[in-house]
This record gives C-alpha cells, structure tokens and sequence, in this order.
C-alpha cells in the first residue's frame, strides 16, 4: 500500500514531463517554417499514396491512342478529363503521379529500413566488440565505399535483372555503409561512459548492455540519417528507373514516367515535366523535414 502510494506521484510526473516534451516539440515544429513545409508535403505524399484509387480519375495503365499527347488542361486543346494531360499513350499524367508516388514511397522506406537494420547492427558490432570485428566490418566498408554506388547498382540489376523486390534489396544493401560508419563512431564514444563501465562492472550481459544503454543513444542521429536518406533512395530509384532498370511496365513510378517522356520535351513538355516536379517537391518535403529533425534531436542544439 505504501510502495502505491510512492509510486502513484512518480507516475504521474512522468506523464506531465512526456506531455511536456510533446508540446516543446510541438511548439518548435510550428516556429520553424521548412519543418512546417516539410511535413505537410510529406503528410500529403503519404495520403496520396495511401488513397490512391480514390483520388485518381483513371487507370494509370489504361492507355487510349485517342487522347495522347493532350495537354494541361488550361492550355489550347487541353480538357479537365485530364488535368496534367496525357502522355504518349494516352494514359493520364495525374493519375500516373498519384499511383507512381506509391512505388515510390515503398522503395524509399524499404531500402532505407533495409539499410539502417543492416548498418545498425554491424556498426553496434564494430563499436563495442572492436578488434577483429571492427577490422573486418570497417574494411568491407572502406571496400564498398571505394566503388562508385551507382555503378555498383548497375552492374547488379543488369545481373540480376530489374524488378521491385531486386530495386529495394539493392538499395538497401548498397547504403548500409553510412549508418554503419556513424553507429560505430557513436558506439565507441558511448561505450566508455561511465553508465556503461558500471554495467559490465555488475556482470550485465553484452547484449543487454547494447540494447539498453547504447542503442537508444544513437537512435536520434540514426533517424536523422535516415528521414534524408529516404529523399537520396527516392532519387536514385527514379535515376535506375530513368536508365530502364528499375521499376518495368505496367508498373508505374515517377522514375519511369521521365524515361517515357524525355522523347516529347520539345514538343509535349508536360509528359516529364510534372513527375520530376513531384520527385522535386518531394525529396524537398523529406529533406525539410530531416533538418528540422535534426535540430530537435541534436543535443547541441538549445532553444
């Protein structure tokens, strides 16, 4: 009864001080502006994607040779059928954006958690084992780093061939290298502290010690990496996509809409215009929102 009564006031401080970090970070999203931007373009994305066959008027595959290479619809010829126009099958421009904004999104995220658990993991091994592991680990970085990532994404998925599942497993196992270079560097800085020497001093297990005292401690720079991160995957899928080894027909990504419309710039604009302005918008969207990501989580940085 005695220990409840104790317990119930410590309690309810920790719900006041977890309300309290919620309104701090409420009230600091609202006073930046880009933080602001960048989470209503990222929200918007979101839904978008999420709604899809709701808010697009036509199937993003239908094609109809009636209608190709209409216009937007405030220019001479344009109608409000299609909206952004239609490209040179006749398939709406609109509705590609909206449907494309799902591959997208799926291969930002995945390969970025491909490659954030991949670098996690052997960035915690390198920093608190060291020695042969860190030697091993921090080679295959050095290796992987000294090849050109672009070139090395080609050769596999000419290998391999292109497809979704091969695109996210390649992004992802070709990014991995950053996370787990800044996970060890924090690793080795927190692992002397004075919290964990008196863990291993009581004969706490290392894997508990890693779990409980040093990842949650790397956790703020590892989600700021990898929120900007998800906008450099968007841009490489769309390049890989470009080059006709990503995302293949029927299929529908923004990366593809601009490989199919780089032959209509001269004359029907629109076709490659819009979906390198959703890629811009958005990986702008995610950017704003890491950097503000950034100064919240960063210690350094004080209201």
């Amino acid at each position: 009864m005695e220990l409840t009564k104790v317990m119930e006031p410590l309690a309810e401080g920790g719900k006041v001080k977890t309300q309290a970090s919620y309104k701090k970070l409420g009230k600091r999203l609202l006073r930046s502006k880009t933080g602001m931007i960048g989470l209503v373009i990222v929200a918007v994305v979101v839904l978008m994607a999420i709604f899809a066959p709701l808010l697009a008027q036509h199937d993003p595959a239908k094609t109809d040779v009636i209608n190709r290479l209409l216009p937007p619809f405030w220019m001479e010829g344009g109608n409000t059928d299609f909206l952004l126009g239609t490209d040179n099958l006749g398939r709406d421009i609109l509705s590609r954006i909206i449907f494309g904004s799902r591959i997208s999104l799926l291969i930002g995220i995945s390969a970025v958690l491909l490659a954030g658990a991949i670098g996690m993991a052997l960035g915690l091994i390198a920093g608190y084992y060291g020695k042969v592991w860190d030697f091993i680990i921090m080679r295959t970085v050095d290796s992987l780093l000294a090849i050109p990532n672009i070139l090395f994404m080609l050769i596999i998925l000419a290998v391999l061939g292109p497809s979704l599942i091969t695109l996210i497993l390649v992004l992802g196992g070709t990014s991995w290298v950053v996370y787990a270079r800044m996970v060890r560097s924090e690793t080795l800085s927190i692992k002397e502290r004075d919290y964990v020497r008196s863990a291993k001093a009581i004969g706490a297990k290392d894997f508990r010690i890693i779990i409980k005292y040093i990842l949650p401690n790397v956790l703020s720079s590892f989600i700021v990496i990898a929120t900007l991160n998800v906008a450099t995957t968007i841009i490489l899928e769309a390049s890989l996509s470009f080059l006709g080894l990503g995302i293949q027909p029927p299929d529908v990504s923004w990366g593809l809409m601009l490989s199919d419309g780089r032959e209509y710039i001269a004359t029907s604009w629109w076709v490659a215009a819009f979906p390198g302005i959703a890629i811009t918008v958005t990986v702008l969207g995610v950017i704003f929102l890491g950097d503000w990501l950034r100064d919240v989580l960063d210690p350094k940085i004080k209201d």
